[in-house]
C-alpha cells in the first residue's frame, strides 16, 4: 500500500498573525563603533567636538522616554559596539563580580557619574572649548573604565554597569509600573 504525502498547509489564522507582527528592528552594532572613533578623533583635534557627548547621553534617554526601553543598548550604542568588536580576542572572559551587577552598585555608579559631570561642567562653564573638554574627558574616562572591564572580564562588561543603560532601565521600569 502506497501512502500519499499531503503537504502541510499553515492555518489561515497563523498567517494573519505573522503579517500583523512588527518587523524586527535592525541592529546597527556591526558599524556603530565608527561613531565612537570619529567622536574621539574629532574631539582630540578640536575640543568643541566634545559637545557631541551630549548626544551620547541624550539619545538613550529619548529612546527610553518614547517607550523603547533599552533598545539603544542592544541596537545602537557605539561604545558597546566598539567593545564587542575590538575586545573579543583580548578579553580574559572572566565573569563580572556579582556585587557589580547589583542595583545598589549601578545606582552608586550612576550617582557618581552625574556628580562628576556636574562638578566638571560647573568648573568649566566659561567657554564652549572648556565645556567640550569637560565632556570629552568624561567620555574618555568612562571609555577607559569600559576597556579595562572588557579586558579583564567579558568584552561588553561595561554594558552591564553602564550608567546610561541603568538610567534607561529605571525609566522603562517606571513606565511599566505606571502603565499597569
Amino acid at each position: 500500500m502506497v501512502q500519499k504525502v499531503i503537504p502541510f498547509k499553515q492555518p489561515a489564522a497563523s498567517i494573519q498573525k505573522e503579517s500583523k507582527q512588527k518587523p524586527k528592528k535592525k541592529s546597527h552594532m556591526a558599524w556603530s563603533w565608527i561613531i565612537m572613533i570619529i567622536f574621539l578623533a574629532l574631539s582630540v583635534l578640536d575640543l568643541r567636538f566634545g559637545l557631541g557627548a551630549v548626544l551620547c547621553m541624550t539619545v538613550p534617554m529619548i529612546h527610553a522616554l518614547r517607550g523603547h526601553g533599552k533598545i539603544h543598548c542592544s541596537h545602537y550604542c557605539p561604545r558597546g559596539s566598539l567593545f564587542g568588536k575590538f575586545l573579543q580576542r583580548i578579553s580574559l572572559r572572566n565573569s563580572l563580580p556579582a556585587f557589580m551587577r547589583t542595583t545598589a552598585f549601578k545606582n552608586a555608579l550612576l550617582s557618581l557619574m552625574v556628580i562628576m559631570l556636574t562638578i566638571s561642567l560647573s568648573h568649566n562653564h566659561d567657554s564652549i572649548q572648556a565645556i567640550g573638554m569637560a565632556l570629552f574627558r568624561f567620555m574618555a574616562a568612562s571609555l577607559a573604565v569600559g576597556l579595562t572591564l572588557g579586558i579583564f572580564y567579558q568584552p561588553r562588561s561595561w554594558c552591564q554597569v553602564c550608567p546610561m543603560g541603568h538610567a534607561t532601565s529605571i525609566i522603562a521600569n517606571y513606565q511599566k509600573k505606571t502603565a499597569a
